[in-house]
């Protein structure tokens, strides 16, 4: 059997009443593209195992997890049994019109964008505790990264597959796809698509993600910014930790010196600790500059990206 043109990747967790009519819709949807609709079962408890089972759909593609490993497992599982040129990432709630993949598969293809990302005009969900949160962090994370997508929460996406297989998706860090991507060196547009109010179900998220977020955001500064130099961060802070500690112990021993009681002052403590704090962070940096080391020579990786390579007859 030939590899499909499209592959949508749908994540679900107890979303057993929008099986039927998201596979209806999408069959609808989709006209002229050989496709694959991969349902991934994030350990549902509910009967959305048995409705994408009774879909009977030779299209679908069902992966079961054993239990809930979350969001960012979940698409990582279906990029991995994707074998189409595109791949499609969108929410099993309906919320997503999959009548916008024609178009930002077009864009993609039209204009060699490596990803295209959705962006919800008119977003259907509440004010105080979904658009407003979102709007703080989409802002915060734009700013942190220098990669400005307007709308970091919609997970309807078409990415080219070379693209999604080589991001690698870890603990939480599906909010995080457009980053992940630059740092790959993809080429990247946003587009707005369509949402819907949820008719089934309810949200899955709540305000304890918002702390996730924050911490997911500390780690893909440091991807973006010292992942191939960690010695920079660790080194510079170290060094300055160190100078500074050493110009502090050495004020108090010319004044240990000259005869002045030095102990138990907590500048000299202060000394001491930044001398301390300062060897361990070069430490830190000379054992991360050395696991970098191992983690592209082992892999045969090259810490630069390269897009196509032009060759002219003259």
């Amino acid at each position: 059997m030939s590899d499909p043109k499209l592959s949508i990747i749908i994540c679900v967790y107890n979303e057993e009443p929008n099986i039927k009519p998201l596979n209806k819709w999408i069959n609808e949807s989709i006209k002229d593209i050989d496709y694959e609709i991969i349902y991934v079962d994030d350990g549902s408890t509910d009967r959305t195992r048995q409705e994408i089972i009774a879909l009977n759909d030779p299209r679908v593609v069902l992966v079961e997890f054993r239990k809930n490993y979350g969001q960012s497992s979940a698409l990582y599982a279906g990029i991995d049994q994707a074998r189409g040129e595109y791949l499609v990432t969108m929410d099993g709630d309906l919320q997503n019109d999959p009548s916008d993949i024609h178009m930002m598969l077009k864009l993609a293809e039209d204009e060699d964008w490596d990803l295209v990302a959705g962006v919800r005009k008119n977003r259907q969900d509440g004010v105080f505790f979904r658009k407003i949160p979102s709007k703080i962090a989409n802002s915060i994370i734009r700013n942190s990264t220098g990669v400005h997508i307007k709308d970091y929460g919609c997970t309807l996406k078409v990415f080219k597959s070379d693209l999604a297989k080589n991001i690698g998706l870890y603990g939480e860090l599906h909010r995080f796809i457009p980053v992940l991507a630059s740092l790959e060196g993809a080429r990247i547009t946003q587009v707005d698509v369509k949402h819907h109010a949820r008719e089934f179900g309810k949200s899955k998220y709540g305000i304890n993600r918002t702390f996730k977020v924050v911490s997911d955001l500390l780690l893909m500064l440091f991807f973006k910014k010292y992942m191939s130099k960690p010695m920079h961060l660790f080194g510079g802070l170290g060094l300055l930790f160190f100078i500074i500690g050493t110009i502090i112990n050495t004020y108090f021993l010319i004044q240990k010196i000259l005869g002045h009681d030095i102990w138990g002052k907590p500048m000299l403590l202060l000394g001491i600790l930044l001398l301390i704090a300062g060897i361990q962070l070069i430490t830190v940096g000379i054992m991360s500059d050395v696991l970098m080391r191992t983690y592209y020579e082992s892999q045969n990786k090259r810490p630069y990206k390269v897009r196509k390579i032009h060759t002219f007859k003259g």
